[in-house]
């Protein structure tokens, strides 16, 4: 007889897959689901793919008896590779993982579980993402999906095909959860998706993402603090300048899709924006909000880049006032039509993303040092640390209370922290 254990739960890549990782462990426990161990993988990049593997045979090695479960992005693009695992019972698409009856077939022991993998067409998936959670993040910050897929095609991009075309939550059902949210105690809220900016555009008389983020700032006046994730800056509408010039509780911190910063890549990447469009939107931002802090996903060696182009896109990194980068090397990722297009030699593509770091650990260092001396409200995330409004680290040696927002006055810098 194989020892019996209760469920165990890995995830790779985004915070949205923790998000929603958080929710299959409360869909398998209210079935009452046993001795499985579930993988939530990514498939942004073929490493993440890679990665996903290397896992799966980890998992296994530790867990001889169990029944191992392979979901998320990599599972639902690449079924097959999943099901020739000789380590991998099921393969569960990124629909059936966030239903109920999907786990409860697995119930208690996978006694008459017969389908090995249950992956749909998720493109002809119409309802808004479903399963709400009251709490994920950490103890004083709460992330809130409001969003699923996307209807856009980078050519880079295999993350449509994982995660369907854009679905949104209405924006009752998110002021119903958030309000949830701060009566439990939570003093900040982000709003996460996959393409948070083309929110609501299913929805009717296809409101955008600013009228969300204004609805709730008004009917939740008890949320101290409302964050939002990645976004992508040529979709951003009026009603969201607004909140960024007016509303004090939207935090000045804004993540950008950015990827590159020559015009003819990012139309080789069949983006929606050129580079005087990135620029105008940041200088438009710190103009109506002077304290506004940027961060931007940013792509080295795309198939065809030159040096020169990208100069282009190591010069956004001061044009746009940039502070903190996610460099991605770029990676071909099978099925996109960037895969097809001439690539870049490899050492090239490595020695550009460490000149975009290198630029990156400028500009953070430049952040922290003009935050000596200032005040700052930060929220502790534990005891001995905190994030200001910018989602900068600060540092107490004094132990604070968790989940509190306290006023402090920035004393100095150690590593990538401030101290307080």
């Amino acid at each position: 007889m194989p020892n019996f254990i209760a469920p165990k739960f890995t995830t790779l890549g985004c915070r949205l897959n923790a998000y929603e990782t958080e929710a299959m462990k409360e869909l398998s426990e209210a079935a009452g689901v046993q001795n499985a161990v579930i993988i939530n993988t990514c498939a942004v990049t073929a490493e993440a793919v890679r990665k996903a593997r290397q896992e799966i045979r980890k998992l296994r090695r530790e867990n001889p008896d169990a029944k191992l479960i392979v979901t998320g992005c990599a599972a639902q693009t690449e079924p097959a590779t999943f099901t020739a695992m000789p380590e991998v019972d099921i393969v569960i698409g990124n629909t059936e993982k966030m239903q109920a009856e999907t786990w409860a077939s697995m119930a208690p022991d996978f006694i008459g579980q017969t389908e090995a993998v249950q992956v749909n067409d998720i493109m002809a998936v119409t309802e808004t993402a479903g399963h709400l959670i009251d709490g994920f993040g950490t103890r004083s910050r709460a992330y809130v999906q409001v969003q699923n897929g996307c209807d856009h095609r980078c050519t880079f991009c295999i993350i449509p095909y994982g995660r369907g075309n854009s679905r949104s939550v209405p924006a009752g059902v998110v002021i119903d959860q958030i309000k949830r949210l701060v009566q439990k105690g939570y003093n900040e809220v982000v709003l996460t998706g996959v393409d948070l900016t083309s929110w609501g555009a299913d929805l009717p008389a296809t409101p955008k993402l600013g009228d969300l983020v204004m609805r709730i700032l008004k009917l939740i006046p008890d949320l101290p603090r409302l964050r939002i994730s990645s976004i992508d800056s040529i979709e951003v509408d009026d009603n969201l300048m607004q909140a960024i010039a007016t509303e004090p509780r939207l935090m000045p911190h804004l993540h950008l899709s950015l990827q590159a910063g020559d015009d003819m890549i990012l139309k080789r990447m069949k983006r929606r924006h050129l580079r005087d469009d990135a620029i105008a939107f940041c200088e438009e931002a710190k103009r109506l909000r002077p304290e506004m802090t940027f961060g931007a996903d940013i792509i080295a060696g795309f198939p065809t880049e030159t040096e020169a182009m990208f100069a282009n896109s190591l010069k956004m990194v001061t044009d746009c006032d940039l502070t903190w980068l996610h460099v991605f090397p770029y990676s071909a990722r099978e099925g996109t039509p960037a895969a097809r297009m001439p690539a870049v030699n490899g050492n090239a593509i490595k020695s550009r993303a460490a000149r975009l770091r290198k630029a990156g650990d400028e500009r953070v260092a430049l952040h922290l040092a003009a935050q000596v001396g200032k005040s700052h409200s930060i929220l502790l995330e534990n005891p001995h640390m905190g994030r200001t409004e910018q989602f900068t680290e600060v540092h107490f040696d004094a132990p604070q209370i968790e989940g509190q927002i306290v006023q402090a006055t920035i004393l100095g810098v150690t590593g990538n922290q401030l101290t307080a």
